[in-house]
Formats: structure tokens, sequence, C-alpha cells
């Protein structure tokens, strides 16, 4: 089963959004209708980028990869050079 890293920007604020997930469709449905505390009220959300990954231990560890960079526009270099 693959999994998901993903990452979403409001379209209100610009703001970024880093997750991972093993069904990306529901995942950004949630994030649409304000189902996660996270993005509620922020919305509405755009699909940036969408990375496959073998196991949920990969998407966790991508995850977190991004997470810990903070800044938007390192995250977006760094995307960038891997897809």
């Amino acid at each position: 089963m693959p999994y998901w890293v993903y990452v979403l920007r409001s379209e209100a604020s610009g703001r970024l959004y880093i997750g991972q997930t093993d069904n990306l469709e529901r995942r950004i449905a949630e994030h649409q209708r304000g189902k996660q505390t996270a993005t509620r009220n922020r919305g509405p959300w755009q699909l940036l980028v969408q990375i496959s990954c073998e196991s949920r231990v990969e998407a966790v560890n991508l995850e977190r990869k991004l997470k810990s960079m903070k800044r938007p526009d390192r995250i977006l270099r760094y995307l960038q050079k891997r897809i």
C-alpha cells in the first residue's frame, strides 16, 4: 500500500501544511471541509506536491524532514530538487 507525503498551500494566507497519509483524496477532502484542527479556518487549500512512499516509515521520515526545515522557501527548494 503506498503512502503519500503532501504539501498544501492556503489560498487565503499562503501558509504551507505538510502531512502524510495512506489515502490522499480522503485526507485532502478532510482538510477542505475543516475536519482537521491544524488547517481549520485557514483554507481553501491547494495541493502543491504529492510524493509517493513505499512504506509509512519512509513517509513519516520525509514528513519530519520537511517540517524540520521550518521556512517555506527551504521546503519548496528541497522538493524541487527531489521531484
